[in-house]
């Protein structure tokens, strides 16, 4: 099963240690799933959600700006996999040429497909498998006043995961 998500912030997760990796939380069937991104996605997810413009285009709106061009549209963005601590996402699009429908599937990281979803107000999926590996109770959770994550242990979680392809240390 499917459920739509919403993304409830972009922060810093913080644990005994101190702030840690930039994570993007999202919420589905009442449980937040923290996802580790980059500082760069982060800035982007950010910006899409206070609808500010960044002085030149990133790469999500030139590639937002792009499918438009060539008629296409972005319909859903998917979190459907969470593998070896890895998440996994699609972006379902569609393009119509000729009055025939084309649709097409294309694998993405889920921080840029989260950072799409944001730009185009498209659905946001996340699988009932995510859920129930990355989901935990919002209480588990503090915030504070800066936009950062408080001690919720996920950096100790070995079931936790992000959308990187790269090593131990991102940044």
């Amino acid at each position: 099963m499917e459920h739509e998500a919403t993304v409830e912030g972009v922060g810093v997760g913080v644990s005994d240690e101190g702030p840690g990796a930039p994570v993007v939380i999202l919420e589905a069937r009442e449980e937040l799933i923290p996802i580790f991104i980059s500082t760069d996605q982060a800035q982007s997810m950010q910006l899409a959600l206070d609808g500010e413009p960044f002085e030149r285009p990133l790469t999500h709106d030139l590639f937002v700006e792009m499918v438009a061009e060539f008629g296409a549209a972005i319909d859903r963005v998917r979190i459907d996999d969470l593998a070896d601590g890895t998440f996994y996402a699609k972006v379902d699009t569609e393009q119509y040429h000729g009055g025939e429908r084309k649709q097409a599937v294309f694998d993405a990281r889920p921080s840029d497909g989260i950072a799409l979803a944001l730009r185009v107000d498209c659905p946001l999926i996340v699988s009932d498998e995510v859920v129930d590996e990355a989901g935990r109770p919002p209480d588990a959770f503090e915030t504070d006043d800066e936009n950062e994550l408080g001690d919720s242990g996920l950096g100790d979680d070995p079931d936790f995961g992000d959308d990187s392809d790269f090593g131990e240390d991102p940044f």
